[in-house]
């Protein structure tokens, strides 16, 4: 049976929002991880078979397929295609996905997968501003059949994310902790240094700006952001800019240019859920990955799911039972940011780091994602 193997996995630092990457043009983003995965792994760039790259809200800067335009702009061979992906939060990782697909298929022997979000040039949900102006007042309001099915209910990450804490009963109190513990986990990962193998700086920025001094008596004080509800500022992911990639290849092309893999792709799919819900997808996605593998939750060493909002964490991990001590171990994105696009590659990154660092066998990422959707993908380790 054919393989797909990662040979490395790299990010920039994620800068906040109007931080140290908000100048930076998001081509120039994206071609400064192209760039510097083709030479850390000393791969003839002539060889690649395609670029797929993330991105949300591809419009000004981020339009016209970025993942062909980074790499040009990183001066690299014209022949070489790109394509760029969004299935929202989670477009990297289906990056991911789609590049190992084409080498188990016999189709492709390297591909370039990532992403890339600058934030701070591309507000969020930027593409339905600009929308308004062609008489769209909501993506899906004017759909017949939407409304149809949906009725006009709000279709809304915040709302999604307040209905998992209700059904999941996770207390306010709950949220808070867990998002104190993700800014205390990041600090500790940085002040170990277990974040440089995988960040390439991009100039003299070579460190997450995220990670702040805070307190649960901070987050007491913060105002919810719904009348009645339960979460605040503080428990959700950060606004973000940054940039991921990372190479895959096949069993061929590993011998051929003389590879050393870092894993290999055990698992990979995709599952939907309510869309109205919208966040909680990570749980049926998992539950499908884990009966198409046989493997247990206990069987998984680390995992990353990405802390859109900490409901969808804390929910995933009392529906699936994962053992909170292995759940984004380094901190997540109520920390180190979400810079969209990139997210994916970005925790697969640091999911590979971990790994080889502890020892692991397995790691497992998810995403939920925008449309009621969340990808699971496992690696295994490999060495």
């Amino acid at each position: 049976m054919p393989e797909a193997y990662i040979v490395d996995a790299i990010r920039t630092p994620i800068g906040k929002k109007n931080g140290s990457l908000a100048p930076v043009h998001p081509i120039d983003l994206g071609a400064h991880v192209i760039k510097a995965v083709v030479e850390r792994t000393g791969i003839d760039p002539s060889d690649v078979d395609d670029v797929i790259f993330g991105c949300v809200d591809a419009i000004g800067g981020q339009a016209g397929n970025i993942a062909r335009m980074s790499w040009l702009a990183a001066g690299l061979p014209q022949h070489v295609p790109g394509v760029t992906v969004d299935r929202q939060c989670g477009s990297s990782q289906q990056a991911i996905q789609f590049g190992a697909q084409a080498i188990l298929a016999g189709s492709a022997d390297l591909i370039i997968a990532g992403g890339v979000q600058n934030m701070s040039q591309i507000p969020i949900s930027a593409a339905m501003i600009v929308g308004q102006q062609y008489g769209f007042t909501t993506p899906t309001a004017e759909s017949k059949g939407w409304t149809e099915r949906y009725g006009n209910e709000e279709v809304s990450q915040f709302r999604g994310a307040e209905m998992i804490a209700d059904k999941w009963d996770v207390s306010r109190e709950e949220l808070e902790k867990w998002a104190l513990q993700s800014h205390e986990r990041a600090k500790a990962a940085i002040a170990e240094g277990r974040f440089e193998n995988e960040i390439v700086p991009v100039g003299e920025f070579t460190t997450d700006e995220g990670p702040r001094e805070t307190s649960l008596e901070k987050m007491a004080g913060l105002n919810v952001l719904v009348e009645g509800g339960r979460l605040t500022a503080a428990v959700a992911s950060q606004i973000s800019d940054g940039a991921s990639a990372l190479l895959l290849a096949s069993e061929e092309a590993v011998a051929k240019h003389n590879l050393k893999p870092r894993a290999r792709i055990h698992h990979m799919s995709a599952r939907g859920d309510d869309p109205i819900f919208m966040l909680s997808a990570p749980i049926p996605a998992t539950q499908h990955a884990l009966a198409k593998t046989g493997l247990t939750i206990d069987d998984i060493d680390l995992i990353e799911i990405n802390e859109a909002f900490a409901p969808v964490v804390l929910a995933w991990i009392k529906e699936i039972g994962a053992d909170p001590a292995k759940v984004n171990v380094n901190g997540g994105a109520i920390a180190l940011g979400h810079p969209l696009g990139a997210t994916g590659t970005k925790l697969m990154a640091t999911l590979l780091n971990e790994l080889e660092r502890t020892g692991g066998r397995y790691g497992l990422l998810t995403i939920c994602e925008g449309g009621g959707t969340a990808n699971v993908t496992i690696i295994e380790r490999l060495g």
